[in-house]
């Protein structure tokens, strides 16, 4: 029987992308501030957020448990999402980025480790992979139909869109009452700063999750916020009410990669999958936006079907190499790196596109994401030489 909590995270999935305003977060958030580089400083400070609490809120995770640090999560993301419906100033929506930061961090590391910690409850954890695509492609599935619905509704009222937000948020904390923390490791007795230091010597001593951290915390400084400000690049070749649309496109692809990927990676190893998918989403990419056309959005927003099967399977591989005992800790490690490196290029992204245009600034941040590419490749050559 599956687990309550793997049903439960199902549903949580859908609710967090269930936003209706997140293809159109970087034009509402430009409109109130009144520029490109204020608008993408709110994902900026969403990730410094994220970044001071990361840390914090892993050992939360690894020392008081799973099902707390789910729920203080959810109160901050709906707090962040009433200060975002506000908006009226850009100090409003500074402190809707600052508890979506705290959010984040609740979130990242203490989910996947209530995922994996479930699995291990019924001694299935081989099938990490195939439940981490299913749960998490239920947002993906969200995301498509609440653009939609966002997308028509912003031409007469953006104030609606976000106001529903808030509503769609509030299930999702109602939801995150239900989930169980589980009993099936011993306690870890050790203290705060040994925790640490253990977490750390892994990561020091440990090769490729050092290389899986490294290229992770890249990709999500490049393409993850491009993805955040393509809508802004969409716009010139597109209208509003198509936004949406791009998006929808982009959600579907990538909720069937998600549901696809526990297959693929038990055909090709997850070390291929994340190298190939690198690979040729730098490609579509570059060629869209180098000869830019009412086709661009749509082949852009296809690639989120690379996205699924390449997030899965370096979470996979990461997964794999982190201990039990501080695993939400060294994923907040991660996490911290990721949102430090996203709220650098959000400044970087902004400056670029106030001189020179959106189009040009996400060929930049597309340019800089091959570097994440040469890192999947010496992964997979290291894999393909011990396989030998």
């Amino acid at each position: 029987m599956v687990h309550k909590n793997i049903r439960l995270l199902s549903v949580f999935n859908f609710l967090i992308g269930f936003t209706f305003f997140a293809p159109l977060a970087i034009i509402y958030f430009t409109k109130v501030s009144g520029s490109y580089t204020l608008g993408t400083s709110i994902f900026g400070i969403v990730m410094l957020s994220a970044a001071f609490f990361e840390i914090p809120t892993g050992i939360i995770s690894d020392k008081v448990g799973r099902r707390h640090t789910i729920i203080l999560g959810s109160w901050a993301r709906v707090l962040a999402f009433i200060f975002y419906a506000i908006g009226q100033a850009y100090w409003i929506l500074l402190i809707g980025a600052i508890f979506e930061g705290i959010s984040r961090s609740f979130y990242s590391g203490n989910n996947d480790a209530l995922l994996y910690d479930t699995l291990a409850d019924e001694n299935n954890t081989s099938k990490y992979h195939e439940y981490l695509g299913k749960t998490s492609s239920m947002e993906f599935i969200a995301l498509a139909i609440s653009s939609v619905i966002g997308g028509f509704v912003a031409i007469f009222s953006f104030p609606i869109v976000m106001w529903s937000a808030v509503v769609s948020q509030f299930a999702l904390l109602i939801i995150s009452y239900g989930f169980i923390d589980l009993k099936t490791k011993s306690a870890n007795a050790t203290n705060i700063f040994q925790h640490l230091k253990e977490a750390i010597s892994i990561f020091r001593t440990n090769e490729k999750l050092r290389l899986l951290s490294i290229a992770t915390i890249l990709d999500n400084g490049f393409s993850e916020l491009a993805y955040q400000f393509r809508g802004a690049f969409f716009i010139t070749v597109w209208p509003l009410w198509a936004i949406g649309m791009a998006t929808v496109i982009s959600n579907i692809t990538a909720s069937i990669g998600f549901n696809i990927s526990g297959k693929i990676i038990n055909k090709v190893k997850a070390e291929a999958v994340a190298f190939y998918r690198s690979v040729l989403d730098r490609i579509i990419n570059f060629f869209s936006l180098i000869f830019p056309n009412i086709v661009s959005p749509a082949l852009m927003s296809s690639t989120s079907l690379l996205y699924g099967l390449g997030t899965v399977a370096e979470n996979e591989l990461r997964q794999r190499e982190y201990s039990d005992e501080q695993r939400a800790t060294m994923d907040s490690f991660v996490s911290l790196g990721r949102s430090i490196s996203a709220s650098i290029m959000t400044v970087v992204l902004g400056g670029v596109a106030d001189l020179y245009g959106p189009r040009n600034a996400l060929l930049m941040m597309t340019l800089l994401a091959f570097s994440v590419t040469f890192l999947y490749w010496k992964i997979l050559r290291e894999h393909l030489i011990k396989a030998r």
